[in-house]
This record gives structure tokens, C-alpha cells and sequence, in this order.
């Protein structure tokens, strides 16, 4: 299906992988995952091989296989977003192709290496994304990088590629919310029907408060009920239920994505995962690392303070 901006409102999990204790991926154990956090009623969207499915630790064929496997089981009506993590331009285009011919919808385009370091001018990504944009011919989606990490884009180009007529999404984690609001208000005034979907973990509730048109996050994988409800509170602008919501995600949220380093919220999140059931292992692959006992701990009071274990 071609999609748009508008078909990629709600909620967007960013899917998890758990992988067996060989350190082989567990299909039945990602079936569980998508059983728990890709239902209907709480998730609108669903993107893989993502940070949160530890993409750049699989092989190609891993990540072809995932696309499969989700496609078949979330049905042909759900939108299906694909992450690109590409060294330069011809690994983009490749691992986009792929993505489309396994059945994505939407390649969600992580920012190339060489634009990495803070040193890309606002030229270089706007004419990485038109050229690939014209010639994939297929529905785009930038994912924003945290400034700090010097991979992130500047208000001004996101808002010019946000008029590439493909580009239909910007997934939005620049990591400050002084940056949320300065990219919603450039990117909605040059192009209002691309969809800005916040994923800064620490504030969800005011990134929403200012202007939002879903979330995508990782943290669906583990509290997808819990996000969907900030999302209905928000489509209702009901702010009393939005604060109820942000409350019982709090404490989650903190233990997710509050220790050092946050690299580690994934595992975190399969930690959480494995507590409540669905999952037998959380341990991800090289270079990340299991997480200590008070980690583990730590998710579990969460959990338990949340209502949810």
C-alpha cells in the first residue's frame, strides 16, 4: 500500500528481538513480543530493525526474515516500517530495496556515517534524502538522532526534506525538548501533512503537550496499553488524563531509560519482558551487554509500581 503522513498517526512500537541463549534470534520468541505489543487495540504501526531490534547486530538475511515474519503476522492492513543504517549511499538504496521487496512499507533512513560528527552541512542530508527519495520511489522516513550525538539534523534541514514529497515521517529524537518544539513548529508550517512522531523517552507527555502526531518508541514493546493511553488522552486533549497516563509510565520510564548507559534501555525493555512472561531471554547480542541484578531489579519495581506485574 502507498502510504502518508496520516496513516502513520498513533502508536509506532519499535520492536524488540530476543534472541536464544546460543545467541541465535528466538522467532518464537519475537512471535511473543509481536503478540504482546503489536495487538490492534493498543498499536497503530510497527517499525523493525531499529535500535530497539539491535539492527546493526544482525546479518541481512536476519534482518529480511524480520520484515517477513512481522509482515505475516500483523496482516497486510498495518502499516510496516523498516529501519535503513547505511555506510553511504549504495548500502541506503540496497538496504532500502531489500526492505520493500521483504514487505515494508515505509524505510525509515538513519542518518549515513559520513554525516556523522556534527561536521554534515543542512546541504548534505537534504540531497542524500532527495536523491534517494527519487530514486526508491517508495514512502521515506527520516529518523532523527539525538543532537548531542553530532548525527542529528538541523531544524532547517529536516524541514526542507520534510517537503520531499516521499518523505512522509520524521521520527523525532533530537533528545531536548527544546529542539522537539523548534522542529514540530519548522516542520509542520513547511510541510503539515509529513507526521512528526516524538520519541524522546523522557518526555512524552511534553512532547505531546506541544504538538504530536503519534509516538514511536521502543518502550510500546514492553507498556504499549500505557502509551496508548497517553495517545487517547492526547487525541481527546484531556490533559487530567494525560497526567494520569504520564504517571503510571513514570516509573518505567525511569527504570528503562534512566541508568547508565542508556544504550542499554533495549535490554532493559527485554528484561521487562521476560519478567512479565513473554520472553525467556533477555540477553542481547555483542557489543551490548546483559544488565547487573539492581537493573533488573529496578525494571521489576517498576513494573509492579505501574500496575503491570
Amino acid at each position: 500500500m502507498t502510504l502518508t503522513g496520516k496513516d502513520l498517526g498513533g502508536i509506532t512500537v519499535a520492536t524488540v528481538l530476543p534472541f536464544d541463549f546460543e545467541g541465535a534470534v528466538d522467532w518464537a520468541g519475537y512471535e511473543a513480543v509481536l503478540d504482546h505489543c503489536a495487538r490492534p487495540e493498543t498499536t497503530d504501526c510497527v517499525f523493525v530493525n531499529g535500535h530497539a531490534g539491535e539492527a546493526t547486530a544482525l546479518s541481512d538475511g536476519e534482518r529480511i526474515e524480520v520484515i517477513r515474519r512481522t509482515r505475516d503476522q500483523i496482516g497486510k492492513d498495518r502499516p510496516l516500517l523498516a529501519g535503513v543504517v547505511p555506510t553511504g549511499y549504495p548500502d541506503a538504496i540496497r538496504q532500502a530495496e531489500m526492505a520493500r521487496e521483504a514487505g515494508a512499507d515505509v524505510a525509515v533512513i538513519f542518518p549515513a556515517e559520513a554525516l556523522g560528527g556534527g561536521n554534515a552541512s543542512t546541504a548534505a542530508p537534504v540531497r542524500f534524502m532527495e536523491k534517494l527519495a527519487g530514486d526508491l520511489q517508495m514512502p521515506l522516513s527520516v529518523f532523527q538522532f539525538p543532537l548531542a550525538s553530532g548525527y542529528g539534523f538541523s531544524t532547517m534541514a529536516l524541514a526542507e526534506i520534510a517537503q520531499i514529497p516521499q518523505v512522509i515521517a520524521i521520527k523525532e529524537g533530537s533528545a531536548t525538548m527544546l529542539a522537539y518544539e523548534e522542529n514540530w513548529r519548522a516542520v509542520k508550517k513547511a510541510a503539515p501533512d509529513c507526521a512528526v512522531l516524538p520519541s524522546n523517552f523522557n518526555w512524552f507527555l511534553a512532547q505531546l503537550a506541544v504538538g504530536g502526531d503519534g509516538i514511536l518508541s521502543g518502550l510500546a514493546s514492553l507498556a504499549p496499553g500505557l502509551l496508548a493511553d497517553l495517545w487517547r488522552a492526547c487525541e481527546a486533549m484531556d490533559l487530567a488524563a494525560m497526567r494520569v497516563a504520564s504517571d503510571r509510565l513514570h516509573p518505567i520510564v525511569r527504570s528503562i531509560y534512566g541508568p547508565a548507559p542508556v544504550i542499554d534501555m533495549h535490554t532493559r525493555m527485554k528484561e521487562g519482558l521476560k519478567l512479565l512472561g513473554v520472553i525467556e531471554n533477555a540477553a542481547p547480542r555483542l557489543p551490548l551487554l546483559p544488565q547487573s541484578p539492581e537493573v533488573i531489579e529496578g525494571v521489576r519495581l517498576a513494573l509492579v509500581d505501574a500496575g503491570l506485574l
